[in-house]
């Protein structure tokens, strides 16, 4: 997900462009996304703060009314939870939030990909995946980012800790211009019209 809700060292794509690690967002891509509005005044990256679940999935033309069925089946099997951010780590190239626990966010990525197996995450670029994460920022490169991020993060770390309350699971779609919402699924126990 290169751009709006993209989150890993992929995203100084441009619109529409690409990325550098190669793989571009296609049109009828899917991913699925918990937001996280809270961290939205932290964020520097050019899209709302989110922690990814599962990109891609599968192909829009692929969510028929069974498979919309079977996904609201799935999520609804998992509890609420809560996520709380106090620290910062990094990628290359990016500063991010840590999601703490991580274990709600990788069981449901299990649970999908178990599922769906063709639905690999980040199309096994790194591996098995990469840990959950909320993207703070993406777009330093190598001779820049110690010194911008610990800048960046030294602004931000009074901020924290902040929480949410995860109730739904968002499913969005790129368009070929942009990434749109789809749809929310609820979790077990959601107290609002998620």
């Amino acid at each position: 997900m290169a751009q709006m809700y993209a989150d890993e060292a992929h995203e100084g794509a441009g619109e529409g462009e690409d990325a550098p690690s190669g793989w571009p967002d296609l049109p009828g891509d899917t991913a699925f996304t918990i937001k996280v509005p809270e961290a939205d005044p932290l964020v520097r990256a050019g899209f709302p703060a989110h922690v990814t679940v599962l990109y891609p999935f599968v192909h829009e033309s692929r969510i028929d009314a069974a498979t919309d069925r079977e996904l609201t089946t799935l999520f609804a099997g998992h509890d609420a939870f809560t996520l709380t951010f106090d620290s910062f780590r990094r990628y290359p190239g990016v500063l991010y939030l840590d999601p703490w626990p991580h274990d709600p966010v990788t069981a449901l990525t299990k649970d999908l990909t178990r599922r769906w197996p063709e639905a690999v995450p980040y199309r096994g670029i790194f591996g098995a995946g990469l840990a959950p994460h909320l993207t703070v920022a993406n777009s330093e490169g190598p001779a820049t980012q110690d010194a911008a991020y610990d800048a960046l993060q030294a602004e931000l770390e009074p901020r924290l800790p902040l929480s949410c309350r995860v109730q739904a699971i968002n499913l969005i779609i790129w368009d070929g211009a942009r990434w749109r919402d789809r749809a929310a699924y609820r979790l077990m126990g959601c107290q609002d019209p998620c």
